[in-house]
């Protein structure tokens, strides 16, 4: 095999769920049948790359300083919901039942994966918690047992500023995620999430 091709095909073995025969049929696939779709997303890449940042305040990907979300007066700036992932973000705001700020951890405390605090950027979450505005933290944390313990990390972080801290409803199964969960069952656990302290 090109060493070209066997590059390709382990570059696209680090997407997720993509194992050596995915990788090797998407190579195939894109080569000889798609050439154009490959040529286009390689380029969206490499433009992602370029021209994404993270939001200063809520950790979001964006092209800007400042994300649409957090830069938008008609939402509710007294409530900020922590979440794992932008794909939970996304699946928040298909349920039209949350109004408030966020902010993105960007994953979850695991140790045995080398993921701490310090990975997570507790201080940063700390300081923008620390905002007068804010006057509920919303811990949206997926329900598995790293989600358990990031949000029971964050409740001992931040008790010390006297907000009101409450977590998601378990509305949905215990070991699911946020991005697999119907907009209906999210809804239900953000409208009865329960006071943490």
């Amino acid at each position: 095999m090109s060493k070209v091709l066997s590059d390709l095909i382990e570059s696209l073995k680090c997407l997720p769920g993509v194992g050596p025969k995915s990788a090797t049929r998407m190579a195939y696939y894109l080569l000889q049948r798609d050439p154009d779709g490959a040529k286009n997303l390689a380029n969206s890449i490499l433009n992602s790359f370029k021209h994404l940042g993270k939001c200063k305040s809520c950790n979001n990907f964006c092209e800007t300083t400042i994300c649409d979300l957090c830069s938008d007066s008609g939402r509710n700036n007294s409530v900020l919901c922590v979440i794992e992932m932008p794909t939970d973000l996304l699946m928040f705001e298909q349920t039209h039942s949350y109004n408030g700020l966020y902010y993105i951890l960007m994953g979850r405390l695991s140790p045995l994966d080398g993921v701490g605090p310090k990975e997570l950027a507790m201080n940063s979450l700390y300081e923008r918690c620390k905002d007068e505005n804010i006057k509920e933290v919303i811990i949206a944390t997926n329900f598995t047992k790293e989600g358990d313990a990031t949000s029971t990390f964050i409740t001992e972080l931040i008790k010390d500023l006297g907000k009101k801290i409450s977590r998601i409803a378990r509305g949905m199964p215990s070991g699911s995620e946020i991005e697999y969960t119907d907009t209906g069952t999210l809804a239900q656990a953000i409208s009865e999430r329960k006071n943490i302290n």
